[in-house]
């Protein structure tokens, strides 16, 4: 028989255990952590960015600050890791929300929900789905696969910036930053 006994996964002791995994300023090595997985907690983030558990929002910010640092994507599943446990959680679309940018000599600078800040170009691409709709999903790369869905108002604010480029062969409505040209829309879809 086995000492071990098995203890269901927590927000309060993966909080614990990311705290302690802290060292200096920068992000945590998550790509570095394959702990064994512990199963799923009832924690999801919404299409707007609130992070809940149990069904209740999750009001400390800095709380859900310490939560994004560990955050992890494999495939299409998201998880919360630390160096001695993995535990699930429900993404509804992208786990961050770019909530404002600046336009800076670097290039376009966003700001996201938990506080990251990242310049788009090669490392930090945008890209924009379309529901069946015809509705824009505008995303930017925030860090390894994670990506922050920009806000309605800061994805209008690129609109008001964009030009007009070929790219692969059309022509393309979009931005520049840091020599990198994203593409929004199609020119033709645009004056339609």
């Amino acid at each position: 028989m086995s000492d071990h006994i098995n203890v269901p996964p927590s927000a309060e002791g993966i909080a614990a255990s990311a705290q302690a995994a802290q060292k200096g300023k920068g992000l945590p090595p998550v790509h570095l952590w394959n702990p064994p997985f512990c199963g799923d907690l009832d924690m999801e983030i919404k299409r707007d960015g609130t992070w809940f558990y149990q069904g209740t929002p999750i009001g400390r910010q800095p709380l859900v600050r310490l939560f994004s640092t560990i955050l992890k994507r494999e495939g299409d599943k998201y998880f919360l890791v630390t160096p001695v446990e993995k535990v699930g959680l429900r993404v509804v679309d992208a786990p961050f929300v770019a909530i404002d940018f600046d336009e800076t000599p670097r290039g376009l600078t966003f700001h996201t929900n938990v506080g990251d800040v990242v310049v788009a170009g090669p490392d930090h691409p945008i890209r924009v789905t379309y529901s069946d709709a015809g509705e824009p999903s505008p995303y930017i790369l925030v860090r390894s696969n994670l990506e922050a869905l920009i806000d309605r108002k800061s994805f209008y604010r690129l609109a008001d910036i964009g030009h007009h480029q070929d790219h692969d062969g059309a022509k393309w409505f979009g931005v520049t930053s840091q020599g990198s040209f994203f593409p929004l829309i199609r020119s033709a879809d645009l004056e339609a």
